[in-house]
């Protein structure tokens, strides 16, 4: 059987985990703010075009 005891992409080379961190926080930013202003679009859209 192969030997699994160590866990490739810990330890391999080329590994940055604060760029990682950086853009993942970039994204759930995006998500955030880009969700809450599709909401006032709409809210918007719903007041002004009834």
């Amino acid at each position: 059987m192969a030997d699994h005891s160590e866990v490739a992409y810990t330890t391999a080379d080329g590994n940055d985990y604060v760029a990682h961190e950086r853009t993942y926080e970039g994204f759930i930013k995006l998500v955030k703010y880009g969700s809450a202003a599709v909401i006032v679009i709409l809210v918007l859209m719903a007041i002004f075009l009834v």
